[in-house]
């Protein structure tokens, strides 16, 4: 089972599309083992977006994913991470591909609604951004314990 990272950008949130977004990671079949309504500190946002720090776009991304709060959330299911990034589609709204949340709903590549992890390795760093290992409930753990009561 493998988890990534989902936050429901600013953009998203401001035009009240979060539960369409989840949503659509859900129907996908991912299920959603922790969840948060956030608002994002500038360490938060540093620390997230810290591989790409010293690029010149890093500012705007702290300065946007701090603008309002966001939804984030950690996703659990079979290739979690391949399964959100096909969802959530290209980058870049107008590449993305009719169908995908970032083709229907984003508006540009600097409001394009959604982030999620781009690997494992992404996801380990991203997700103690936001949670600690005692706020994200397993699926496999309590489907076993369901099972044994």
């Amino acid at each position: 089972m493998e988890r990534t990272l989902v936050l429901v950008k600013p953009d998203a949130i401001q035009r009240g599309l979060a539960m369409e977004v989840l949503g659509r990671l859900e129907r996908r079949g991912l299920r959603i083992a922790a969840l948060r309504l956030l608002q994002v500190d500038e360490a938060q946002a540093r620390r997230l977006y810290s591989v790409h720090e010293g690029k010149p776009f890093f500012e705007g991304l702290v300065s946007y994913i701090t603008s309002c709060p966001i939804i984030a959330a950690v996703l659990e299911g079979p290739h979690a991470i391949e399964a959100v990034r096909r969802t959530m589609g290209e980058t870049a709204p107008s590449a993305a591909a009719p169908g995908s949340i970032r083709g229907d709903l984003g508006l540009e590549i600097s409001r394009n609604t959604v982030h999620g992890s781009d690997s494992p390795e992404s996801a380990q760093h991203e997700i103690p951004v936001f949670f600690r290992e005692e706020d994200i409930l397993s699926y496999e753990r309590a489907i076993d314990r369901w099972l044994v009561e």
